[in-house]
């Protein structure tokens, strides 16, 4: 039965490769549905997350509403933290699709999926050419290798999670990804051809749109992964000369500078200070926020984030033998990929290592680099006799070790999803989340996948089935995906958000003319996108709100009332009367209320 299956396999492969058109048809309809289940599937389903998405979501509501696509503004207040790439996309969707989660979703979506679909191609493309040089490497093989590859690039936590939020880390990895993988395909080009040119043109315009994204560090991280790369293969001036890189620059510039020219000109003083200067320089000299860890923060970022895979990615390195520089520089340009994929995810692992600023979504340009280097490892796995295949490689004896640390990490896995509950503590914006979701049986379902996976894996280690052990947890982690992290999602923007939503629905239906909307004690940007009010009064204090509205009729407001959101215990702790407002609605752990202006108590002492 199985040797069935591998000849109808084997020929069906055959038909595709002698039907080019039909081969491309079905390697885009792969990329298509991995990126489609991944980032698509129900996007725009699950509410705004506050702190940050709400922030770019709001920002791009008021360009499309003033029709200044310079300057982004949030809460009447300019927002410099990222240039105007992501609000520009956004924008542009709501006048398509609406002003919704979908459209603050689709350009992480969108830059996801075109990262996976350049990716195969690559990969593709460089097996082929092995093949031809060779014959190692038939159509099944490079497709399944290729197909692997986009697989674990889509189902990790960390592309997951960033390909479905509208914020600015994905489309920056979108960019700086696919200006390398376009970079690599002009430069393992045979000959100087047209195509070489084109590849590498490419290239330069992804740097201007990643520096329209989040600024210089789309310029930086590709010149020292580039720059490193050709160092390291002694083609520094041969590569430059080829890629015209004066040309290039000046196609950075045309893209990305007026932008950067108009706004400094609007806000002279602001944007640098603001900018280049805190958002850029501080951020990698000292810490801003309070985002600081320890220096080995991105060793257990890239552990998790990219598990289960990450457990391979040593002895992924470790086969690449980047030691062995003579041999590197006496290879073919198209057999080099592996080798620049160390380069870019040694690059911006150590880049951001050195920073100190630290945040978990600094790294994810490199997990695409991840992506590649683990299932190009296997070639060794699947070369040689039928008899050696099942064999653990001499040459690599990490992959054993590292098969059984797959084992403790998908069993670690499952324990955390059972302990789940426990684990999450007390959350203020939802008391009875821990124990709501205990209720939900969504943490036993994840930790019974990854139980799962732990057993399949022994059996497999056993059986000494190397070459299966991917696609296991390639498999787990779609069905962890699909049936319990697509429901928490849902769960816990149900107990998280979704009272903030039905707050600011109410707000939209009951607010009058001019009538001032605060938030006390919090501060929930999703508010202002969803009540589609431009300008809230946040108040961090419960005392400083009560003296503001106490001082409200010495200003002559505009309304005789004032909305205010806030937790139930708030309300005595801005020394305010039953008298003095009026309970509309609560929804989870919050409250509406409107306070009358002045206050009602306020007359009674007097």
């Amino acid at each position: 039965m199985k040797l069935v299956f591998v000849r109808t396999f084997n020929n069906w492969f055959e038909h595709l490769n002698k039907r080019p058109a039909l081969a491309v048809a079905v390697s885009t309809l792969w990329v298509i549905l991995v990126g489609g289940v991944a980032f698509f599937w129900n996007l725009g389903n699950i509410g705004l997350i506050d702190e940050t998405e709400p922030l770019f979501a709001e920002a791009s509501r008021q360009m499309l509403l003033t029709g200044d696509w310079i300057t982004p503004y949030f809460n009447g207040e300019t927002r410099f933290d990222k240039p105007a790439l992501i609000y520009w996309f956004q924008g542009i969707l709501y006048a398509v699709i609406g002003v919704n989660e979908s459209a603050v979703r689709l350009p992480s979506a969108i830059a996801a999926t075109v990262v996976l679909g350049l990716a195969f191609y690559t990969i593709n493309w460089h097996l082929s050419e092995k093949n031809n040089f060779d014959c190692s490497y038939p159509i099944q093989r490079r497709w399944l290798i290729a197909a692997n590859s986009i697989g674990i690039m889509a189902f990790n936590i960390s592309t997951i999670v960033w390909g479905r939020i509208g914020v600015s880390d994905m489309l920056l990895t979108g960019c700086i990804a696919s200006c390398l993988l376009c970079f690599f395909l002009g430069y393992a080009q045979p000959e100087k051809t047209a195509i070489k040119t084109r590849w590498y043109l490419a290239s330069y315009i992804l740097i201007g749109t990643g520096i329209l994204t989040k600024g210089p560090v789309a310029l930086v991280l590709p010149g020292l992964i580039v720059g490193g790369f050709l160092l390291y293969l002694g083609k520094v001036r041969e590569v430059l000369k080829e890629m015209r890189w004066l040309v290039g620059m000046l196609i950075i510039g045309v893209i990305s500078l007026p932008w950067y020219i108009l706004v400094s000109l609007r806000n002279p003083e602001t944007y640098i200070q603001s900018f280049f200067g805190y958002h850029n320089v501080e951020r990698f000299t000292r810490v801003v926020n309070g985002h600081t860890a320890p220096w080995y923060f991105y060793f257990i970022v890239v552990l998790l984030g990219f598990a289960p895979y990450s457990v391979y990615l040593p002895v992924a390195i470790y086969r690449l033998k980047f030691w062995q520089v003579d041999r590197w520089r006496s290879l073919p340009r198209f057999q080099h990929l592996g080798l620049f994929a160390f380069f870019w995810f040694t690059a911006i692992f150590g880049f951001f290592s050195i920073a100190t600023t630290k945040l978990p979504s600094y790294v994810l340009p490199l997990m695409p680099a991840a992506a590649i280097l683990v299932p190009l490892s296997w070639d060794e796995l699947i070369e040689g006799k039928k008899e050696e295949r099942q064999q653990t490689p001499k040459s690599s004896p990490l992959l054993k070790i590292s098969a059984w640390l797959n084992i403790v990490l998908t069993t670690a896995l499952s324990v955390g999803m059972f302990y789940l509950p426990k684990l999450l503590g007390r959350d203020p914006a939802a008391p009875n989340l821990s124990q709501l979701l205990k209720e939900s049986h969504i943490p036993e379902i994840g930790g019974m996948i990854w139980l799962l996976a732990s057993l399949s894996l022994g059996f497999l280690i056993i059986r000494r089935q190397w070459r299966s052990l991917l696609n296991v947890n390639l498999l787990a982690f779609v069905a962890f995906f699909i049936f319990a992290l697509t429901p928490a999602f849902f769960f816990i923007d149900s107990q998280r958000q979704q009272p903030l939503r039905e707050l600011s629905a109410m707000v939209t239906q009951i607010r009058q003319p001019q009538e001032e909307l605060m938030m006390v004690g919090f501060k929930k940007p999703s508010i202002s996108f969803y009540s589609r009010i431009s300008l809230i009064n946040y108040q961090k204090f419960a005392r400083e709100a009560g003296a503001y509205l106490r001082n409200e009729k010495e200003k002559k407001p505009q309304s005789p009332s004032i909305l205010v959101i806030a937790q139930p215990k708030r309300f005595p702790e801005m020394r305010l009367q039953l008298s003095d407002y009026q309970v509309i609605e609560v929804k989870g752990a919050y409250q509406l209320a409107r306070v009358s202006i002045p206050l009602n108590s306020s007359k009674i002492n007097k």
